[in-house]
């Protein structure tokens, strides 16, 4: 059942949109909390790496559920909607406006759709599952399609993360994660809330998605992934999968240049803008798009509309 949080702003965007300064200038100017709804920024590890906001930006307003896990433990789109649904009640208990912001829409539709009310799975069946995924490789395909033949016809053999998953839950209940999936969904949280989806002018973004990655460079995202690369993680983990961690680690490794590194995380990044772009065009149709790209355009677009709405008034 969704409890009710009141008036909250929830802002989407592709990577490089600018959605992460948006959301600091409504929190500042309607005096709000930033709740993080980006997968990759969960991770302590990579600040650079995910474009997390500075030290800095974080000091100016409360945010919450940024570096929250470490590298080895992922986030499911189901734990994140839970934690972020009580940072939302939370946030408005203190009569401040709970402002959610990221690129990862899975985590979106968990939070205001609500995603099948599948048990928790023991500790111990789930880190049995994943070590015997990863023995099996890429043959554990074979152990889900016993399990779930369904879900697997819809899993690539090399994505042990979510062929692990389908195992564990039917280990852990005896019924196929495919069919716990055909159970209605409950929203965690209710209220009123402005639903916004960034969507910039493709080439503006490119650029941006260029110019982001060299300042990264710059800002230490060497570093972070030679820190990442010396934890020795299953390559198979979402957080492994942060862009332009791979091309880096690769650089590190004496196997390509550091140009090639950095023109292939580029080469990612635009690639992962563009399936965002998809998702949420075709999965957040009721969502208002913002076409306007830089800050002030935002600004001028997006205060009106929140006021309008009512949303700064208790």
């Amino acid at each position: 059942m969704s409890e009710p949080v009141g008036r909250a702003v929830l802002i989407a965007g592709p990577t490089a949109s600018g959605k992460s300064a948006l959301a600091l200038a409504v929190a500042e100017k309607f005096g709000g909390e930033i709740v993080n709804a980006d997968s990759m920024q969960v991770y302590r590890e990579m600040r650079v790496l995910t474009a997390r906001p500075s030290l800095a930006e974080e000091a100016r307003v409360p945010h919450h559920l940024y570096g929250v896990t470490g590298a080895a433990s992922p986030l499911s789109a189901g734990r994140w909607a839970v934690l972020a649904a009580a940072a939302m009640r939370e946030i408005a208990a203190r009569g401040r406006l709970p402002v959610i912001v990221g690129g990862t829409g899975l985590y979106f539709r968990a939070l205001v759709e609500g995603l099948a009310p599948i048990p928790q799975i023991p500790a111990d069946i789930r880190e049995a599952v994943r070590a015997e995924v990863a023995e099996a490789g890429p043959h554990a395909h074979a152990l889900l399609a016993e399990a779930d033949p369904v879900l697997a016809e819809t899993i690539r053999p090399s994505d042990l993360q979510r062929i692990a998953r389908g195992i564990e839950v039917f280990r852990a209940t005896s019924r196929p994660l495919s069919a716990w999936q055909q159970e209605p969904a409950v929203p965690l949280v209710a209220g009123n809330f402005a639903k916004l989806v960034l969507a910039p002018e493709r080439e503006w973004l490119r650029d941006r998605i260029d110019r982001r990655f060299d300042l990264m460079l710059e800002a230490g995202a060497l570093e972070e992934a030679a820190a990442m690369a010396a934890l020795r993680l299953d390559p198979s983990l979402p957080a492994m999968k942060a862009l332009g961690l791979r091309p880096l680690i690769r650089h590190l490794a004496g196997e390509i240049p550091l140009e090639e590194a950095a023109e292939a995380g580029k080469r990612e990044s635009r690639a992962y803008a563009k399936r965002q772009e998809t998702w949420f065009r075709t999965q957040m149709i009721s969502w208002n798009a913002i076409f306007a790209q830089d800050s002030e355009s935002l600004n001028e677009k997006i205060f009106p509309f929140i006021d309008d709405l009512g949303l700064t008034r208790s």
